[in-house]
């Protein structure tokens, strides 16, 4: 059996005896002597402002969904279905860059299970792919050159590798979507292989937390933690101006997610009290730069006008604003959201 590194038994074992590693441990301590000041988060107020500072980021959604044309795949399309003509990773990161944006998060793996590195755990990767090459490693490197901080993206709800488990496109009954515990351990596995492989990502993104449930996914967010201490992890609280925050779907998180939507107008609240202590937790408004998450032919950037209202509506809101630009099916970012891009930089006075 492969090492995934800290296993959640002595995760649990190590809390009971109040040794839960340096990471984990100054998430409790350090905080707090400053109590309503510094907050209860693991992250320091200058960490986080620092990653506020960032402001504007890119969203890329690419993968299987991208060549099957479907956000939410069934995950039985064979591993050869992806199959980019061009790839031109540093193209991708080159346009962000060029837009003014300082922070990529790149879709590792969507909700169809296939995954854009040759992950050992699943032969649903580009290893059997008709494009084999590493892209979450071409991605890193492209961003380490370009000056842009890489974030990953990796979703909870998987249509391909299940191990039991309830997806949330199963038929409606009487039990929720869940995760069992065989893939909760994938899970796992898979994130060491991201977090440890390819150097430093400045934010992880872990889409449909809610099927986790609360102990894995506190389990999940330390261990994350303890691979990247500096990483910024996004436990994603869905579709809502996020005036109220939904504990038992998306806690523990780093900052929080406003998915297609903005704060409201008196601005995003940072200082959120939960389970009765003080934590400092940032946004970060996600959207598609159209109507798709991914690539879909036919589907054009939104208006200038409408663009530029959203980017300077979370500068006044005080938010982040990650906009996702698909690549199309040839692995390049089509013209027109490049053209796009480079219109709201001027009018955003970027």
């Amino acid at each position: 059996m492969a090492d995934y590194g800290m296993s959640r038994r002595s995760f649990l074992a190590a809390s009971a005896g109040g040794a839960i590693g340096v990471n984990a441990a100054a998430a409790e301590t350090e905080p707090n002597k400053e109590v309503g000041v510094r907050g209860h988060q693991r992250l320091s107020l200058e960490q986080l402002q620092r990653w506020e500072s960032l402001q504007y980021g890119m969203f890329i959604h690419f993968g299987m969904s991208t060549f099957v044309q479907n956000e939410l795949p069934d995950g039985k399309a064979p591993a050869t279905v992806y199959a980019p003509d061009r790839l031109d990773v540093d193209q991708w990161v080159s346009v962000a860059r060029d837009a003014g944006m300082r922070y990529i998060v790149l879709t590792a793996k969507h909700v169809a299970g296939h995954c854009l590195w040759p992950s050992k755990h699943t032969d649903y990767t580009v290893a059997n792919s008709t494009d084999r090459a590493d892209v979450i490693e071409a991605f890193v490197k492209a961003c380490e050159k370009r000056g842009v901080l890489p974030g990953l993206y990796y979703c909870s709800w998987d249509n391909h590798n299940r191990f039991g488990s309830k997806t949330p496109s199963d038929p409606a009954g009487d039990t929720p979507a869940f995760t069992t515990s065989l893939y909760q351990t994938f899970q796992t596995a898979q994130l060491t292989e991201l977090l440890t492989q390819y150097g430093p990502i400045a934010e992880v993104w872990i889409d449909i937390p809610g099927v986790l449930g609360r102990g894995y996914r506190t389990f999940l967010y330390q261990y994350v933690a303890s691979l990247q201490p500096e990483t910024v992890i996004m436990m994603n609280s869905g579709i809502s101006t996020q005036e109220k925050y939904d504990v038992d779907y998306a806690w523990p998180s780093d900052i929080i997610a406003v998915e297609r939507s903005l704060p409201p107008e008196s601005g995003h609240q940072k200082w959120r009290t939960i389970e009765s202590r003080e934590y400092y937790l940032p946004g970060e408004v996600c959207d598609p730069i159209g109507k798709d998450w991914f690539y879909v032919e036919g589907d054009q950037p939104r208006s200038d006008e409408s663009l530029a209202t959203q980017f300077q509506a979370c500068r006044a809101r005080g938010v982040n604003l990650l906009l996702d630009v698909p690549p199309d099916k040839h692995g390049v970012i089509p013209e027109y959201h490049v053209a796009a891009l480079s219109r709201l930089r001027k009018n955003a006075g970027l």
